[in-house]
């Protein structure tokens, strides 16, 4: 399938503007790790949320680095006249589809979906968002949070959700760090970036 086609799918009138970043490194029942994304991202559009952009495929190390087989990773810019807590529930019920089972943090899966933002929107609130940002990474392997913090506390610090949000939304804010995706992505390790190469 032609990943870049459909980009066109759906309208972009009405609906806010909300950021997702897909992650597979095993295979499902539809095949590879491209198949399952290139699927959820059908299944995106079959739950109602309306597909404004896709961004190219690239394939990155496991994270942390060692833990199972490269991920195939992609974002999409979606717009939805939906409150985040519901949003982020058709993106849960897309991995059950797709057979994803949380059992151990940050471990291999089917596929991964998560929600890194809605707009300028920050949720809670500024201070938790902070709290959970600026958490050491050998608390965030152990811990995660029980309520929807957004935007995702650690985007600014993973080259392998920068580089394919930066080709959809290169110019997008984050409403804490007062940052763009282009600039934080700049400021990453250049060995970071490098390791995120195109998939074939």
């Amino acid at each position: 399938m032609d990943t870049m086609g459909l980009q066109g799918i759906n309208s972009p009138e009405g609906g806010k503007m909300v950021l997702i970043a897909l992650g597979s490194n095993q295979s499902t029942g539809v095949g590879g790790p491209k198949e399952t994304i290139l699927k959820a991202i059908e299944l995106v559009k079959e739950k109602g949320l309306v597909i404004r952009k896709l961004s190219q495929l690239y394939v990155t190390p496991a994270f942390p680095l060692g833990a199972g087989p490269e991920y195939v990773n992609a974002a999409l810019e979606v717009s939805a006249n939906l409150d985040p807590v519901h949003i982020l529930g058709l993106l849960h019920e897309v991995e059950a589809e797709l057979g994803r089972e949380r059992s151990v943090r940050w471990g291999a899966r089917t596929v991964d979906l998560d929600l890194l933002a809605c707009g300028a929107l920050i949720c809670p609130d500024p201070e938790t968002q902070g709290y959970w940002r600026m958490l050491a990474l050998e608390e965030q392997m152990k811990r995660a949070p029980e309520q929807l913090i957004l935007p995702h506390p650690r985007l600014q610090d993973r080259a392998f959700v920068l580089v394919p949000l930066a080709d959809i939304a290169p110019d997008w804010v984050h409403p804490v760090l007062g940052a763009s995706v282009g600039q934080m992505l700049d400021a990453l390790p250049k060995e970071d970036k490098d390791s995120v190469r195109l998939a074939e």
